[in-house]
C-alpha cells in the first residue's frame, strides 16, 4: 500500500487577497494626502486606483502561472511599500509646488510610478528568465566579475557623474543609473556560489582567543579581498552606505556558510579600522561624523539632519496626518529622507508600522533561506534578505542619528529607477528560490521503483 505523498498548499487565494488589501492602502493613502493638502479626493484618484489593481493582478496572476509554489506574502508586502511611497512622494510633490508657487519643479510621483512599473516588468522578467535558481551556480565567477564592472563604471571619465560628493551614477544620454544597486544582486549570487565550494576549507578553526576559534591566518584572503574592495568604493566613489553594505553582506554571509563566529569577530574588526581610515583620510567622511555626532555644530551645513529630526518630533506619537505636516522642508525628502517624512506624518506609530513590514520581508527571505533544500539557494536568499536588512538598517539608522547617514535610498518607497527595479528583481530571486523549494518532488513509479530495486540486488 503506498503512502500517501503530502503535497504543500500553492496559498495563491492568500496571495490575491493580501494583494487587494495592500492596494486598498496605497490607495487610501493617496486619497487622504488630497483630503489632507486640499481638501479634497485627487482628480486621478480613480484613475490611479484601477492603474494599481491591474498591475498588481497582472503580477499576481504571472506568479500563479509561472511559480504557483511561491511564497504568497512577499509581493503583498512589497506592493504595500510601493504604494505608500508613491502617496507620500505625491504628497511631497504637493508641498514643493506650493514653496515654488508654480516655478520649475519637475513632479516626481509620475516618475516614481512609471519606475515602479518598469521595476514589475523587470520582476517578470527575471521569473521567466531564471527558472531553476541553482543554474545560477555556474556562473559564480561571470557574476563576480560583473558586479566589479558595474562598481568600476561610475569612475569612467565620459559616464561617471559626480552627485553630492558621491560619484556613484552613470548617465545614459537622458537616463541616469546607479550600478551599486545591480552590483549588490552579482555579488550576493557570486558570494553564494564561492561560498559553497569553499565553506569546508572556511570552517577550519584556528586559534582560540575569549572563547572564539578564529579562522585560520591562510584562510583569511577572501574576507580580505572583501574588505580591500569595501575601502575602494569607499575612497573612489566616496560612498560610505555602498561600502559598509557590501562588505557586511559578505562577512553575514561567510558567517551563515561557515557557522563559526570568529568571522563575525575578524569582520567587526576589519570595518573598525576601516571607518578610523575612512575619519582620517577623507574629509566627506569626517563630515558625516560630524554631523552624526552634533548636528546642531553646523545648522547650515546639517540642515538635512536637523529638518529631518524636528519634523519626526513634530509628528510625535500619531503624526500629524497625510497632508497635514510639512516634510517638503525637509531637502531630499522624497529620496534620502522619506523616513522622517513618513515619522512626521504618520508619526512614530506609523513608522514602526513600515518597519514591521519591512522586517516581514525579511523574515520570509530568512525562511525560504531556512527551508531551501540546496545549499546554494539556501545562501543566495539569506544573502539577498541580510541585504535588504542592511540597507534598511543604514537607512532608518542614518535617519534617526543611530548611525552616521550614509546616503542609501528606503527600497520600494524613496524616489529612486535604479533601486526600484532591482529590488523588485531581488523579490523574484526570492519568489523563485521559494516556488522551487516548496514545489513537491516529481513521483516516482512503481516500474522505475521496481527497476531500481533489482539494480541494487544484482550490483
Amino acid at each position: 500500500m503506498s503512502t500517501p505523498t503530502l503535497v504543500p498548499r500553492k496559498r495563491r487565494g492568500a496571495e490575491l487577497t493580501l494583494t487587494l488589501l495592500a492596494i486598498c492602502i496605497g490607495v487610501a493613502a493617496y486619497c487622504a494626502v488630497g483630503l489632507g493638502s486640499e481638501g479634497r479626493i485627487p482628480a486621478g484618484a480613480l484613475k490611479l486606483a484601477g492603474c494599481l489593481v491591474v498591475a498588481a493582478i497582472a503580477t499576481h496572476l504571472f506568479v500563479r502561472k509561472v511559480a504557483p509554489y511561491a511564497d504568497p506574502v512577499l509581493l503583498p508586502l512589497v506592493i504595500c511599500l510601493n504604494g505608500l511611497g508613491l502617496a507620500m512622494i505625491y504628497r511631497i510633490d504637493l508641498g514643493c509646488e506650493d514653496l515654488c508657487l508654480g516655478g520649475d519643479y519637475a513632479p516626481l510621483a509620475n516618475s516614481q510610478l512609471i519606475w515602479s512599473a518598469l521595476g514589475i516588468v523587470a520582476f517578470a522578467v527575471v521569473l521567466l528568465v531564471v527558472r531553476d535558481h541553482r543554474r545560477l551556480q555556474a556562473y559564480t565567477y561571470t557574476f563576480g566579475f560583473v558586479a566589479l564592472a558595474l562598481l568600476v563604471l561610475p569612475l569612467l571619465p565620459v559616464i561617471g557623474q559626480n552627485i553630492r560628493g558621491a560619484r556613484i551614477w552613470i548617465n545614459l544620454g537622458p537616463f541616469s543609473f546607479q550600478p551599486g544597486e545591480a552590483a549588490k544582486i552579482c555579488l550576493a549570487i557570486f558570494f553564494a556560489g564561492y561560498l559553497v565550494v569553499k565553506r569546508d576549507a572556511l570552517a577550519l578553526a584556528g586559534r582560540r582567543f575569549a572563547g572564539i576559534d578564529l579562522p585560520r591566518g591562510r584562510d583569511l584572503g577572501p574576507i580580505g579581498v572583501g574588505w580591500l574592495i569595501s575601502i575602494g568604493i569607499l575612497v573612489f566613489q566616496r560612498d560610505l552606505g555602498s561600502s559598509l553594505l557590501f562588505f557586511g553582506l559578505f562577512v553575514v554571509m561567510l558567517y551563515i556558510a561557515t557557522e563559526r563566529p570568529g568571522w563575525l569577530v575578524v569582520g567587526g574588526g576589519l570595518f573598525v579600522v576601516g571607518a578610523y581610515f575612512g575619519y582620517l583620510a577623507f574629509g566627506h567622511v569626517r563630515v558625516r561624523f560630524d554631523a552624526w555626532l552634533d548636528p546642531f555644530a553646523d545648522p547650515d551645513r546639517n540642515g538635512q539632519i536637523i529638518n529631518g529630526l524636528f519634523g519626526m518630533a513634530y509628528g510625535g506619537i500619531l503624526g500629524t496626518g497625510w497632508g497635514q505636516g510639512s516634510p517638503q522642508l525637509t531637502p531630499f525628502s522624497f529620496s534620502d529622507f522619506i523616513a522622517a517624512a513618513m515619522g512626521e506624518e504618520l508619526g512614530l506609530t506609523g513608522l514602526m508600522a513600515i518597519l514591521v513590514i519591512y522586517g516581514l520581508v525579511v523574515e520570509r527571505g530568512m525562511r525560504i533561506a531556512l527551508t531551501c533544500r540546496d545549499a546554494f539557494g539556501k545562501l543566495l536568499a539569506a544573502g539577498l534578505a541580510v541585504s535588504m536588512a542592511l540597507q534598511i538598517f543604514v537607512v532608518i539608522g542614518g535617519v534617526t542619528r543611530l548611525i552616521p547617514l550614509t546616503g542609501l535610498t528606503t527600497p520600494f518607497m524613496a524616489q529612486g529607477g535604479s533601486s526600484v527595479v532591482m529590488n523588485w528583481a531581488i523579490i523574484a530571486l526570492l519568489l523563485r528560490i521559494s516556488d522551487q523549494t516548496r514545489r513537491p518532488a516529481p513521483e516516482v513509479s512503481q516500474f522505475d521503483h521496481d527497476e531500481e530495486t533489482q539494480v541494487v540486488k544484482l550490483s
